[in-house]
Order: structure tokens, then C-alpha cells, then sequence
């Protein structure tokens, strides 16, 4: 049963990731769900004005001002987020695009990772805590193979719900041979 209930619950979470795009952007299409992200680069996290916006690689942006957009628009590669703008320990962890909290971010050797966080999951100091450089370089390794919802991932659904089913025949085998 316990199988069962994991093969389930990795099949879901395939689905999840396979379904995000490879951005995460809010739904008026801003990336740090609309903070500015050259605030963070001064250890603050300030939403952004719909008066400052700017483009970059299929993302809005939004700024506190004008000047802060301008630093962006000089050198926007730099202030972009780290594995599409997604929780960098989930990245990490388990390979997974999951939504952030955009008040929870480290600026690390100029580049911004953003996290998820609430009452019950802290995923910044879970990050810190349990080897940041062994993280960073697991997340470098699964966002190429997550960062788009492509062929490689529904091919692993189609084979974890293979899995399912096949876990879920052999169960009800079982317990037909229990009941005679």
C-alpha cells in the first residue's frame, strides 16, 4: 500500500512540474511575483511599480524606479533569478518547480536565488543549513532537465503511471489471494 501511495504521489508531482512553464511568473506575467530584483542585490525586497517595467528573456520585470530599471536594462543577466525565478532548494533537493515567497531570496556570488517559505517550510535556511554548495550544484544539474515541460518529463509520467498501474494490479492480486 505504501508503494502504492508513493507511486500516486510521484506521478502528481511529475504532473505539477511537468506543467510549469519554465519561468515562474505571477498572472499578470511578472517574474518574483512583481518585486524588483535589483532590490534584492541590496539585501531588500520592495515590490516593484507598474510604472517601471521592463522585458527579458520572455519575462516582465517590474522596479521601485526608474533608476532601478535602468540598472537592470544595463546588465539584466545579472539580476536575473537563479532557475527560472522558482525555489532554488526545490531545484536542488528534488528536482521541482515550486512557487516562491518573494521576501525570502539570498544574493550569493551576484547571483539571486529565490525561495519558498511559510509557517511550515523555510526553504532558504534549509538551503543554508544542509550544504548550500552541494544544493547549488544539484540544482544546476536538474534545471536543464526540468526547465521545460518536454517529451523527457512525459515520458517519465507515462512510466510512473505505468508503475502505478501495474502496483495497483499487483495489489489487487494480493488481496483477491487473501480473501480465498
Amino acid at each position: 500500500m505504501r508503494t502504492l501511495l508513493l507511486l500516486a504521489f510521484t506521478t502528481i508531482l511529475l504532473s505539477c512540474t511537468a506543467n510549469k512553464e519554465a519561468i515562474n511568473t505571477n498572472k499578470d506575467g511578472y517574474i518574483a511575483e512583481g518585486y524588483d530584483v535589483t532590490e534584492y542585490f541590496n539585501g531588500n525586497a520592495i515590490k516593484g511599480k507598474t510604472l517601471y517595467t521592463a522585458g527579458h528573456n520572455g519575462a516582465w520585470y517590474k522596479f521601485a524606479s526608474e533608476d532601478n530599471r535602468s540598472k537592470f536594462e544595463a546588465n539584466p543577466d545579472m539580476y536575473e533569478p537563479q532557475y527560472g525565478g522558482y525555489c532554488a532548494y526545490a531545484v536542488g533537493a528534488n528536482g521541482s518547480k515550486v512557487e516562491i515567497n518573494p521576501e525570502s531570496f539570498l544574493v550569493d556570488n551576484d547571483k539571486l536565488f529565490l525561495f519558498y517559505d511559510n509557517a511550515l517550510a523555510d526553504t532558504k535556511q534549509k538551503w543554508l543549513n544542509e550544504n548550500p554548495e552541494e544544493l547549488k550544484r544539484k540544482a544546476n544539474e536538474n534545471w536543464p532537465k526540468i526547465k521545460e515541460p518536454a517529451n523527457a518529463v512525459a515520458k517519465a509520467k507515462r512510466e510512473k503511471e505505468r508503475e502505478l498501474r501495474i502496483a495497483a494490479r499487483k495489489a489487487k492480486k494480493a488481496k483477491r489471494k487473501r480473501k480465498k
